[in-house]
């Protein structure tokens, strides 16, 4: 029984960070492709709304998570389409796209909010989930979590062991050179750019049908898109290193939550706000740890070494840039 806490906390730690771990992957597949997608944070809202309704509709969790992907993947269309082959600016299509998209789902998911709805069920692993402590924080989740975790092996994977992961990376380095190989550059960007955005759609299910369950105003995934765009900078571009920042976001979640009970007295909103700052900080870090001064101070101290290593990243050198594959 003394495990029972710790486990609880596990639990609730891999639970809470599924939607942004799925956002976070489908970013990270964009833009290594060499594509910017800031549509994240509207496209989160507007795919829980479709979700919840379509759900609610059909009475059907599946078909709520499909309406979600979808209206990802649509918002994340019209992203690459006006900036691949339209050659509009990819930030500025972005930026106003998220912003009319939360506009978007706020009206059209008027009528659906604060009323009951279906909710992802928890499928406990069978002959796992009664494990001592494993089971109770690993094998008795919804389909969302395990997905999350699956997504995270299955990124890296086709990322790093397989050819066309390969190719969406020379893509995401030089284009140019890629068309020259005979790759369809446009074609690579806009087809990841879809699989992102299909991800991402996934992920603003999540929050209304598993995480979060419901729609309303604020509906609590605020501000996630952006804090997914900051993950993949904040991993380096790497699968694995965006993972453990989207765990490590999670818990000062919930370490805010527990030290709002520890100290009623100090405003809620310095807890509910305290991640974010934290999240800027540490890619404050990150810049200083580019700086030739700080390796060679580093460089000295194996522990302070190993710890730039780890922080260090570099963008696709393509990141942002038009193609021009004709």
């Amino acid at each position: 029984m003394s495990e029972w806490p710790s486990s609880l906390f596990v639990a609730s730690l891999l639970a809470g960070a599924a939607p942004l771990i799925l956002a976070s992957m489908g970013e990270t597949l964009t833009e290594k492709a060499g594509l910017i997608n800031l549509s994240l944070d509207g496209a989160i809202l507007l795919s829980a709304m479709a979700g919840f309704a379509a759900a609610v509709e059909t009475r059907s969790v599946l078909v709520g998570f499909a309406a979600g992907a979808v209206t990802g993947a649509a918002t994340a269309a019209v992203v690459a389409l006006m900036s691949l082959y339209l050659g509009q600016s990819q930030v500025a299509v972005g930026f106003v796209l998220t912003l009319t998209t939360k506009d978007l789902a706020y009206f059209l998911g008027n009528p659906y909010a604060r009323i009951p709805g279906p909710q992802a069920p928890v499928f406990a692993v069978p002959g796992m989930e009664a494990l001592p402590w494993l089971g109770s924080a690993f094998f008795r989740h919804t389909l969302v979590t395990y997905g999350a975790m699956a997504a995270i092996a299955l990124t890296w994977f086709f990322l790093y062991r397989s050819r066309a992961g390969l190719v969406l990376r020379a893509v995401g380095e030089n284009p140019q050179a890629a068309f020259a190989r005979g790759i369809n550059a446009r074609s690579v960007q806009f087809f990841y750019a879809v699989v992102g955005g299909l991800l991402v759609g996934l992920a603003g299910a999540a929050f209304s049908l598993s995480v979060k369950p419901g729609w309303g105003r604020p509906q609590g995934a605020e501000g996630m898109g952006w804090i997914a765009l900051a993950l993949v900078i904040f991993g380096g571009w790497h699968p694995l290193k965006v993972a453990v920042g989207a765990y490590l976001f999670a818990v000062l979640q919930m370490l805010g939550i527990t030290f709002q009970g520890m100290w009623p007295s100090i405003p809620s909103q310095v807890f509910q706000t305290a991640p974010f700052p934290l999240m800027i900080f540490a890619l404050v870090l990150m810049h200083v740890s580019q700086r030739p001064r700080v390796q060679r101070w580093a460089a000295a101290r194996p522990w302070a070494d190993r710890v730039l290593r780890f922080v260090r990243a570099r963008a696709p050198r393509a990141l942002g840039q038009p193609v021009f594959d004709r």
